[in-house]
């Protein structure tokens, strides 16, 4: 990335906070700027769309895994699955392994927009890149 086109410590601020609190920071920034009718920069609206897709797409999958999770319970010697996955685990902070994978996406997302990068989620991404034009 050319010298010129880094991010402003604001943006890079913005876009790591919009991955820390769901999507809600990029949000109210957004009617902010509508507001004002500021120009928000590519950069902090890419990670702003792409924090509230994942948020969106997180809630549906957790809606839809409780569903199989739900549905796996009942199932004889099959049932351990839903439970392996859901148990704290001691050296992962009494993290679930699903919630251990999901804060080191978050984290990892954040600290990269907060050093200036364009996230890459594979599809999630790149679904972003086709309707921000960049």
């Amino acid at each position: 990335m050319p010298i010129s086109k880094k991010p402003y410590a604001i943006e890079r601020i913005l876009s790591a906070a919009t991955y820390l609190t769901a999507g809600g920071v990029g949000f109210v920034w957004l009617i902010i700027a509508a507001f004002l009718k500021k120009h928000v920069t590519p950069f902090l609206m890419y990670h702003i769309l792409q924090s509230i897709f994942l948020s969106i797409l997180f809630f549906l999958v957790s809606i839809l895994g409780e569903l199989l999770f739900v549905i796996l319970y009942r199932i004889p010697f099959v049932n351990a699955i839903p439970y392996l996955l859901a148990m704290p685990v001691p050296f992962l902070f009494n993290l679930s392994i699903v919630q251990a994978f999901t804060t080191l996406v978050i984290l990892y997302l954040a600290i990269t927009s907060f050093m200036g990068y364009y996230s890459y989620i594979p599809w999630v991404s790149d679904i972003i890149n086709r309707n921000t034009g960049r």
